[in-house]
């Protein structure tokens, strides 16, 4: 199994990248902040526009450590990978099945049903937890609604029938989003998605799960050798990892959505983390996004039984993991794409 490395999270906007060695050097003007050894990480994630030496980049990009640069607020900019390593013969099929809509349906299908399964079991923990705190029955309602969507997506081949029954199950899931807070209720809220800008709190972390979250599946999924830009639910855009945005789908609830209101209903963030521009958008403070990143980089680091190959595996391989079975059975070696289905 592959070792779970650590992301290096730059946070300041001011900090030059450089290289030395085998060692990544953090600058501000002339002074050195850090020196941290580059076998250490499996991705350097950096927010904010000082730049990276073009002797780091090289070096990163033979190694396979992936540089993602982000705006301050979490939107990305610009990914720094080497040349590509995939398999000839396994980027050709996934082409051509990302040419067929039937056979593109029959892979899209699992990770909604992953998405939907893994949002009915969090909605079934909430139900068991807090019976006290919440609407039980509202809960059920939606988990058994979402039950019978699941056996529909299971056999549907239309790819546009799969994103309207996706998008069905997507609106009674996030009426209870609402529900799941159960903490700082005053200022820690959520009404509806809004991503550009994120207008309350809640979006804001929600934004920068995302973008942590799909930079982890394009890592996963070009490690293994498949053009994370190619995908079979979300269709080809330029400059959308499309494959990435299918792979997270059934992580979204159960990776990102759960860390974020794990951040709320612990008390790790408050209303003072956040601040509000003129034009309405609700931004990270600095030192909130350090303690995010901080909490993400420990949420990797947990344990978790695999649910298909029965092995003990840490959260942040998860991404990874799903990559190498998406390839397997795009070789021939599984039946069926096996989706991650957290109970």
């Amino acid at each position: 199994m592959k070792k779970l490395l650590n992301t290096l999270y730059v946070t300041q906007p001011d900090m030059y990248m450089s290289l030395d060695g085998d060692n990544i050097v953090l600058s501000k003007g002339q002074e050195t902040i850090g020196r941290l050894p580059l076998h250490n990480f499996e991705s350097i994630v950096a927010f904010g526009y000082a730049g990276a030496s073009p002797a780091l980049m090289g070096y990163c990009a033979d190694r396979n450590i992936f540089i993602v640069f982000l705006t301050m607020n979490g939107r990305f900019l610009a990914r720094v990978i080497g040349s590509s390593k995939g398999n000839v013969v396994l980027r050709k099929k996934q082409y051509a099945i990302s040419d067929d809509e039937t056979e593109s349906a029959k892979i899209a299908r699992n990770f909604i049903v992953g998405k939907l399964y893994n949002q009915k079991w969090m909605l079934e923990r909430t139900t068991r937890d807090y019976p006290l705190r919440i609407d039980v029955n509202l809960f059920k309602e939606t988990s058994r609604y979402l039950s019978d969507i699941i056996i529909e997506v299971r056999t549907c081949e239309n790819l546009e029938r799969l994103r309207g029954l996706e998008g069905l199950a997507a609106v009674r899931y996030n009426r209870l989003m609402d529900h799941m807070i159960l903490q700082q209720k005053e200022h820690f809220y959520f009404h509806e998605r809004s991503k550009r800008p994120p207008l309350d709190n809640v979006n804001a972390m929600m934004s920068l799960a995302y973008t942590l979250l799909a930079h982890d599946t394009t890592s996963a999924l070009e490690a293994v050798g498949l053009d994370a830009y190619v995908g079979f639910l979300h269709r080809d855009r330029p400059g959308r990892a499309s494959l990435a945005l299918d792979l997270m789908e059934e992580l979204r609830g159960v990776y990102a959505d759960r860390f974020v209101l794990s951040l709320i209903n612990t008390k790790a963030v408050s209303k003072d983390d956040f601040v509000t521009k003129e034009n309405g958008a609700v931004l990270m403070k600095d030192e909130a996004r350090k303690k995010f990143l901080s909490a993400w980089q420990t949420k990797k680091q947990e344990p978790i039984t695999h649910p298909f190959l029965g092995e003990k595996i840490s959260w942040g391989l998860v991404p990874h993991v799903q990559a190498l079975l998406l390839a397997r059975y795009l070789r021939g070696d599984l039946d069926e794409y096996p989706p991650f289905l957290w109970k």
